[in-house]
């Protein structure tokens, strides 16, 4: 059956140039076995030369002159020649899906022996840090039809676009949701700037028990607090209770709380803590297909709590060898890559650089570490708070970077924060949101409702 199916593709390689053209991008020699393997070699070696399909007798010239070929192979070649160059009418759609599995299948198998090498330490180049890598490749074989977008052909499609309803998580706060025209969209990262103690879990948190209540499946990876403190923060936000308070609930009146919220959604939230600094991307990935696979789970959307202190899965075990921009960048990529790869969007934070932690107005250049950072997030903003803004119940939030809509609309808010119930809420607006050119060099607290309580006060 494999012999036949070799026979297939190769024949329709030859006499089926639109079939050609779309697979030969993701077939390898290495897939072939034997005869077939030459034969293709040689068919690459001819469409790359002259950007067209071989005649039998070309072929059969092609073959006589190359070196590729064993006595036994070369007649087993001529002997098959004439059956490959027969052509036959087959479904194209099928014809695609069966050579897609098959290139699946080979590309497994080969992976498979290729790790067998390398734990057996027969491998010439290649450690056991590579397996991860060899493996995804290979589960990653796909067959990409899309040639583009043709701008002038394909208005339809375009039109719909921009007509249709995209999919998001929407927040529970109204300026969140205006600036970013209803909420995250999919295949997005999506960045908290903000100090020691300012909020960044806090927000987070929040976000997470807001797509819960939504009835959105979450998944809340920590890298800095353990589990049952993240968990503890979104029961103090879903009960509307005083954290400090929770140890002082009953163990039927906590687990009746519980099944309310229980009951009043259909999402789920998973919380898996990873130690500070040993979890990258891989990690998350094996995470996700485990949890698809053990407990059917699919998450709607990710948080990482938080960017800094994950690794790099293309960086790592470089040490010193490499710089924190670089470094941080990268993670900052494979965040984005994963959020592509799963179809979510993943909400993650970043720490402010010592320059800016005490910034009242900071921007992207207090970015802890790395520029390229911003430069990869598709939404960022800044969270800014100070001792008497604390005191009226108040975040600043500033926009730096926003892929979704105008930054310079609603460029900075308050939103109202109890931190004791971890909760963030909606507050009316005054003057601070200016966004006009001139306004840029005022003060952003000046710009606030109580901005001259707030003048020459410290922010942290």
């Amino acid at each position: 059956m494999k012999i036949d199916l070799e026979q297939t593709i190769l024949r329709n390689m030859l006499t089926n140039e639109q079939y050609m053209r779309k697979v030969i991008p993701f077939i390898k020699s290495d897939f072939f076995e034997g005869v077939y393997r030459s034969l293709f070699g040689e068919i690459i070696k001819f469409v790359g030369k002259y950007n067209k399909l071989p005649t039998l007798d070309s072929f059969k010239i092609e073959i006589d002159q190359s070196v590729k070929f064993t006595e036994q192979t070369y007649t087993h070649a001529l002997d098959i020649l004439p059956t490959i160059f027969e052509a036959k009418d087959e479904n194209e759609e099928w014809l695609l899906d069966t050579t897609e599995k098959w290139c699946q299948d080979r590309a497994v198998y080969l992976a498979i022996m290729e790790s067998i090498q390398i734990i057996d330490g027969k491998h010439d180049t290649m450690t056991k840090d590579a397996l991860p890598d060899i493996l995804q490749n290979a589960l990653a074989v796909c067959f990409d039809t899309n040639v583009g977008h043709d701008y002038l052909e394909n208005v339809d499609e375009r039109y719909d676009f921009y007509h249709e309803q995209e999919e998001r998580i929407p927040f529970d706060l109204e300026y969140f949701n205006t600036i970013t025209k209803g909420g995250l969209p999919n295949k997005t990262l999506n960045i908290a700037l903000a100090g020691t103690g300012v909020g960044k879990s806090l927000f987070m948190c929040h976000v997470a028990a807001s797509a819960l209540s939504q009835g959105r499946n979450v998944l809340y990876i920590t890298l800095e607090m353990a589990e049952e403190r993240i968990a503890e923060r979104i029961d103090a936000n879903l009960m509307n209770v005083a954290i400090d308070q929770l140890d002082h609930m009953s163990e039927k009146m906590f687990k009746d709380r519980v099944g309310k919220i229980a009951a009043s959604t259909q999402g789920k939230l998973i919380i898996k803590e990873y130690p500070t600094g040993a979890a990258h991307t891989s990690h998350f990935r094996a995470l996700l297909n485990e949890l698809k696979l053990k407990r059917k789970f699919l998450p709607e959307i990710i948080f990482v709590d938080y960017l800094n202190i994950c690794a790099s899965s293309r960086m790592k075990g470089m040490g010193g060898a490499i710089n924190s921009y670089s470094y941080i960048k990268s993670i900052a990529e494979e965040l984005r890559g994963l959020a592509v790869e799963f179809n979510v969007p993943i909400m993650s934070a970043t720490q402010t650089t010592r320059s800016g932690f005490g910034n009242s107005d900071p921007g992207l250049e207090d970015t802890s570490e790395s520029f390229g950072l911003p430069a990869t997030a598709d939404l960022m903003f800044a969270l800014v708070s100070n001792e008497e803004m604390d005191k009226l119940g108040q975040i600043m939030v500033k926009q730096l970077k926003n892929r979704y809509n105008d930054p310079s609309a609603n460029k900075r808010f308050v939103v109202g924060i109890d931190r004791s119930k971890m909760r963030l809420y909606d507050v009316e607006q005054s003057e601070q949101t200016l966004t006009k050119e001139e306004d840029d060099d005022i003060p952003v607290f000046e710009k606030t409702r109580a901005g001259e309580k707030l003048k020459g006060i410290k922010f942290n």
